[in-house]
């Protein structure tokens, strides 16, 4: 609740509101970009306001198939009425296409640090994981449930989140976009974990050079 006017205190939504502007000050200089290839792997973020002032900092690229066009349309409308500033990489329409252009035009805006995050929707989601973790920086995690979404962040550090459409209605994909979006990457054994992924990007692509 909030104190009284007058008493010299601010009110605890004025004190959320500050706190939630200093957190995305703090994570646009953190973790703005995924770590190219040959780079270290970047800080663990705080978790991304899912609402509020903040939001309106932070970029997300979002693209689908034709399977996941529905709920890629229900995911736009539903970020930006929550303030962020959403990068539609297509489709536009349910007429058939492939869905590793439009899994790679995400992760691709997400790896050169345009967007800070990406949600890619095909009918499995599957697929469009596979087509993302190809980019080097990428981190893409298939996500059909709210633990699976806040894991995936914690301890794998996600960037990329992609969705089935057949397997997760509108309602739970909103639930879990918010949950990804909200939770924190982890530190400590998480960290150095997630860093050993990097390590072997960094070698395969060096033997491949």
């Amino acid at each position: 609740m909030s104190v009284q006017e007058g008493s010299g205190l601010v009110a605890e939504e004025e004190v959320r509101r500050t706190v939630r502007r200093i957190v995305a000050a703090v994570l646009d200089g953190a973790d703005g970009a995924a770590a190219p290839a040959g780079e270290g792997l970047p800080a663990p973020s705080a978790a991304t306001p899912a609402h509020g002032d903040a939001a309106a900092q932070v970029r997300i690229a979002i693209g689908a198939d034709h399977g996941g066009f529905a709920l890629k349309e229900q995911i736009g409308r539903h970020l930006a009425d929550a303030g962020y500033a959403v990068h539609d990489c297509g489709t536009s329409s349910t007429d058939a296409v492939d869905y590793p252009d439009f899994a790679h035009a995400v992760a691709r805006l997400v790896a050169d640090g345009t967007c800070r995050w990406g949600i890619a929707i095909d009918g499995a989601g599957i697929g469009s994981c596979m087509v993302a973790n190809k980019v080097p920086g990428v981190r893409a995690a298939a996500c059909h449930d709210l633990s699976s979404a806040r894991n995936s962040r914690e301890h794998n550090h996600a960037n990329v989140l992609t969705l089935g459409a057949r397997f997760v209605g509108e309602g739970l994909a909103l639930e879990i976009v918010d949950a990804w979006l909200a939770t924190p990457w982890g530190s400590g054994r998480h960290a150095a974990r997630v860093a050993k992924i990097a390590a072997l990007e960094r070698r395969y692509a060096r033997a491949g050079a």
